[in-house]
């Protein structure tokens, strides 16, 4: 490897550290996953191991995305279409 340590989290548990990973601290150790990959240093093993942990990150990365994009989609707005206020988007339609 060129200089950068593996991310290695305990099999067990693993799940639960990365759900308590903020975005961007998941992103990052998704970046770091992937130029360990593409730099070729990794052996077979280690770079399917890898690849399942990235994985796992970019659901994480996907999850929390999808929940801020759904909170933006409830931007209220008024008759004119200009923003009126905000609403939990989990509230009922009004």
């Amino acid at each position: 490897m060129t200089g950068e340590t593996a991310i290695a989290w305990p099999m067990a548990g693993e799940m639960e550290e990365i759900e308590n990973l903020s975005f961007e601290d998941a992103l990052r150790a998704l970046e770091t996953i992937v130029r360990q990959l593409e730099s070729g240093d990794v052996p077979l093993e280690d770079s399917i191991s890898l690849y399942e942990k990235g994985d796992k990150l970019r659901q994480h990365c996907q999850k929390r995305l999808d929940a801020a994009q759904a909170r933006i989609e409830r931007i209220v707005t008024g008759p004119d279409g200009a923003p009126t206020g905000t609403q939990p988007f989990d509230a009922a339609d009004r």
